[in-house]
């Protein structure tokens, strides 16, 4: 039902993300999707990896500000107002997005949403019902 998404505090500066992501590739963590939100001093870059907990330890290791926070996945179709789709079944309960973030799904003719919302049970029930298949991590 819901997967981790790793969420590091990186300060705007120069070479920050290449250290992060050496930490990732010299523990052989992949990198799925990630987001950034930035403002002028720092940053929040939120990963989707294969192995959540290891990146936590890895990059916790190396003095990262980290934390898990758990999302929901879910593959949509990869045409145009697929994501609408998604969308207005939310919207049909009144199920707030606080943020999200999308990428190609490595299955043809699907893409990925990650979402974080307020409950994430009741969003994957009701985008389940409406089949939307949710990503397991």
């Amino acid at each position: 039902m819901s997967i981790y998404q790793v969420s590091v505090f990186v300060e705007n500066k120069k070479g920050r993300l290449a250290d992060i992501a050496k930490v990732l590739a010299d523990n052989n963590i992949n990198i799925r999707a990630l987001s950034i939100a930035d403002t002028t001093n720092f940053g929040i870059l939120r990963l989707i990896v294969d192995d959540p907990q290891k990146a936590e330890a890895a990059l916790k290791a190396n003095n990262f500000t980290v934390s898990l926070t758990h999302v929901i996945a879910i593959e949509i179709p990869d045409v145009a107002g697929g994501l609408l789709q998604a969308l207005e079944v939310l919207n049909s309960e009144n199920i707030s997005i606080e943020y999200m973030y999308a990428f190609i799904d490595s299955t043809e003719g699907k893409a990925a949403v990650v979402m974080r919302v307020e409950d994430r049970k009741a969003a994957a029930d009701l985008l389940d019902k409406h089949g939307f298949k949710t990503i397991e991590g």
